[in-house]
């Protein structure tokens, strides 16, 4: 499929789920600006998550995530971050079992990549920087968890165009996801996809890796479930 056509596919998806959210149900802050309800520290340290003048602030120490209370399936996010440090990484986890890897701490699930800007000039190959548009709101399945690229890299998805801001400015990610298949919109336009994703419910996740992040006006709309084996899901935490 030539990628207009495809995009104008994409566009009727997000304009289908604008409808549906307006009759079945409206955005809910996962992030009230005050506290950290409705959220749990899975492995990372008492302060690593703070709240200040209404922003949720990650320290990136040590290295793991925090968790929604509650499952996602078939659902919309609202999400802005923003990177501190020069070559800062976090990203947020979708469908996730919220239970980390002892070695990377980090748990499975479809990663939703966030990257600040000066990331592939502090992490050179063999003295050559990576292509900037490689990691840029990158899209792939972690822990097992299997997904096919709309843009292959690998068994990971680029965004066909960067539209990432560097540090200290703001960044807008929009997620559809609906029955394993998960858009990623970059401030304000659709640049990356997966598909045929091996577990589609689970916890969302906030990331925590090496370096201070902010974050603000996180919302998520739920969408009507979908025929989801058990072998799909992630199991239920208490």
């Amino acid at each position: 499929m030539k990628l207009p056509a495809a995009l104008a596919l994409l566009g009727g998806l997000f304009a289908s789920v604008t409808v549906i959210g307006q009759s079945a149900g409206q955005f809910v802050d996962l992030f009230n600006g005050k506290d950290l309800a409705g959220w749990v520290n899975v492995n990372t340290a008492e302060d690593t998550w703070r709240v200040r003048d209404g922003l949720l602030i990650c320290s990136g120490h040590p290295i793991g995530v925090m968790r929604t209370v509650k499952q996602y399936e078939n659902f919309v996010l609202h999400i802005e971050w923003m990177h501190m440090e020069p070559g800062g990484n976090s990203g947020v986890f979708a469908w996730s079992n919220a239970r980390p890897d002892p070695e990377s701490r980090l748990p499975n699930g479809v990663e939703i990549q966030m990257l600040e800007l000066e990331w592939p000039n502090l992490h050179k190959v063999n003295g050559v920087t990576p292509p900037i548009a490689y990691v840029h709101g990158e899209l792939f399945g972690v822990g097992g968890v299997r997904t096919t690229p709309d843009n292959p890299r690998g068994d990971r998805s680029k965004s066909i165009e960067n539209r990432c801001k560097g540090k200290g400015e703001w960044n807008t990610y929009d997620v559809v996801a609906v029955d394993g298949v998960l858009k990623l919109s970059v401030n304000g336009k659709v640049v990356n996809g997966i598909s045929h994703a091996t577990q589609k419910k689970g916890y969302l996740c906030l990331e925590s890796e090496g370096a201070e992040i902010h974050f603000r006006n996180i919302r998520v709309m739920e969408l009507p479930p979908g025929v989801t084996a058990a072998d799909q899901a992630a199991p239920e935490l208490k």
